[in-house]
């Protein structure tokens, strides 16, 4: 079972992202504050639960937080700023969107950039580890997958419906075949790099 909370007495907003290590797309991410008191029998890291489980738990998460928010970073701000700097600016914008100003930040990861003052927590693995965490990972994913899935319908060839932009055997096939998109991370490693095609 996750842990509630990690300081009892402060309101606590988990966030987490999702999207860094593809190729395509944007990269979102989600902070959410829920009850002291709340628990939950499987809400736990969104890549441990089936999407149709996490379609569900998304819903469910929104009815029952005390706020909420999802944000992004486009690809062109991943390609001026790098994919580090702009998971941070996508995790600063969810924060500044939620209904509640939190006290304490619980990031997953081991890094994140400050932002107005707020005191955070960095903690490996915490989408495991925290439901607030779990629940942001969750809203990030499937807000993301659905995103990819939609994109997916304007640029077929690349798989984006089933690897959400991931750089997958077909993905990387699809760019050799066709081409880029506007949605692609030009400044990515791999796109200057013949081992991609491998």
């Amino acid at each position: 079972m996750l842990k509630s909370f990690f300081s009892e007495n402060k309101i606590e907003a988990g966030c987490d992202e999702v999207g860094r290590g593809c190729l395509a797309g944007p990269v979102v991410a989600a902070a959410v504050i829920l009850p002291k008191d709340y628990t939950h029998e499987i809400l736990n890291d969104s890549k441990k639960i089936s999407p149709k489980k996490r379609a569900q738990l998304a819903e469910e998460i929104k009815k029952d937080a005390i706020a909420w928010a999802i944000a992004e970073s486009t690809v062109e701000e991943i390609d001026q700023i790098n994919i580090l700097n702009a998971s941070y600016l996508a995790m600063q914008r969810s924060i500044d969107k939620l209904d509640k100003i939190p006290e304490l930040l619980l990031i997953d990861g081991n890094r994140y950039k400050p932002h107005n003052e707020i005191p955070y927590k960095c903690i490996v693995k915490g989408d495991s580890k925290f439901l607030s965490i779990a629940a942001a990972s969750i809203l990030a994913k499937t807000y993301r997958d659905e995103l990819m899935e939609n994109l997916a319908v304007e640029h077929s060839g690349y798989g984006w419906e089933k690897n959400a932009g991931y750089p997958t055997k077909q993905h990387r096939e699809g760019i050799e075949k066709f081409g880029i998109t506007d949605w692609h991370r030009k400044t990515f490693k791999l796109f200057k790099d013949k081992t991609l095609f491998d």
